[in-house]
């Protein structure tokens, strides 16, 4: 699991997600459906997959999209490095859009080998793009135990029926009846076999999937209180509202990069308990390389603040790679980048281990990548070897101070 996840998955043999994507956008408006839209330089449909990706439980991905989108997903699959993922080719319609995605456990004809075939099956729509681990593990749960669940929400506007003549009807209660929302979850089997009953009619005009279960495998849905963030993106304004969480999101997640040396993980693991209340933190130990996993993994997520920790007289050459790495991952500049570079220096030694020639290399290097939307900072921790280098005022001018307190290069 990953930081900020639930600290275990499910009981359940396996768990499974299909996104139908196949939408054209119409409400949008535009040439370009709604899930390929970019969002701070990333398509809509990369972010609801990462969510997912992020979910370490979920064993694969359906992407279900329309016939003309198939090459699209597929590159936006291999540009931004999702894993578990397959596309599926969409049907004219929702249902049988997501009855092809579920084809791929079961039909032959439908790929070119079986998934296995899990236990569960989420259902979310690839447009809502900020659905959480514990809103998922909640429904799989209440899906393996009541056969189907789905997550709903308050209704905001009163519901109204008209009358042939345009004039009111009748209304609905407010407070007996609830939006149903993303994500849902199955039994596969029970969902699989509603899909297989279904009428012509239902498959193109129905847009309930707990309703299918209801009516042709008897399975009542327990419903699960969803949280305000599944909203789905519908129309252009919602493009802007999306943006401005992420953006959001984007400022409240920092990674700190330290090598395998005792003293530098140590001061990384301190950080990372003194931030965590306050921010997401990602802590990494590991040696700055482009064959490094998890941090291509943190990239795709489009972590956009480091801290790199290091007691290496030549600081300014990890900051260097660590630059190159975030250039090579494809990740959009159109959010600045944040990396400090925290070099420790041990109160035994009578001068600083970095020199004057390094922290003028290091200014000229962070002017330079300024350009590039990348701000680098510096800071010096001034720590006692073989004890805690993070320690509080009581001790006196022992304690962490900065080299700049104006950072490098700003």
């Amino acid at each position: 699991m990953e930081p900020g996840g639930c600290e275990a998955g499910p009981a359940v043999k396996a768990v499974a997600a299909v996104l139908p994507a196949g939408g054209s956008g119409e409400r949008l408006g535009g040439a370009t459906p709604k899930q390929f839209c970019t969002v701070q330089g990333r398509p809509l449909v990369s972010y609801t997959v990462r969510a997912m990706e992020r979910v370490s439980w979920i064993s694969d991905i359906i992407v279900v999209v329309s016939p003309e989108n198939i090459e699209t997903m597929k590159s936006i699959i291999e540009k931004y490095g999702h894993k578990r993922v397959t596309v599926a080719e969409g049907g004219i319609t929702r249902h049988r859009s997501i009855f092809n995605g579920l084809k791929l456990f079961s039909e032959n004809e439908f790929s070119n080998h079986l998934l296995q075939k899990p236990e569960v099956v989420i259902i979310h729509d690839a447009v809502r793009p900020f659905v959480e681990e514990d809103i998922l593990l909640k429904v799989v749960m209440a899906a393996k135990e009541h056969g189907a669940a789905g997550a709903i929400r308050p209704l905001v506007s009163t519901v109204i029926a008209s009358a042939a003549d345009g004039c009111l009807d009748h209304s609905l209660e407010r407070a007996k009846y609830r939006a149903s929302e993303m994500p849902q979850a199955f039994l596969f089997d029970i969902i699989y076999q509603a899909y297989q009953q279904c009428t012509d009619y239902d498959l193109d005009y129905g847009t309930e999937c707990l309703h299918l279960a209801l009516k042709y495998c008897k399975t009542n849905a327990k419903l699960v209180e969803g949280t305000a963030d599944l909203w789905k993106v519908t129309y252009k304004r919602d493009l802007y509202a999306a943006e401005s969480i992420i953006k959001d999101s984007l400022s409240q997640q920092i990674c700190i990069i330290t090598d395998v040396k005792e003293a530098v993980v140590q001061v990384g693991f301190l950080l990372h308990e003194c931030l965590r209340s306050q921010i997401k933190v990602e802590a990494v130990s590991v040696s700055l390389s482009k064959g490094n996993s998890h941090l291509q993994n943190i990239f795709s997520g489009q972590c956009y603040n480091f801290v790199c920790v290091n007691d290496k007289k030549y600081a300014t050459e990890e900051i260097q790679q660590l630059v190159n790495m975030l250039e090579e991952s494809n990740i959009p500049l159109l959010h600045p980048v944040v990396l400090i570079s925290a070099h420790l220096n041990s109160l035994e030694n009578t001068s600083f281990s970095i020199d004057l020639e390094e922290l003028t290399r290091m200014k000229k290097f962070a002017r330079e990548v300024k350009r590039k939307n990348i701000l680098v900072y510096g800071l010096l921790v001034q720590c006692k070897e073989k004890r805690s280098p993070w320690r509080g005022q009581e001790q006196g001018n022992t304690a962490p101070r900065l080299a700049n307190n104006r950072g490098i290069g700003t």
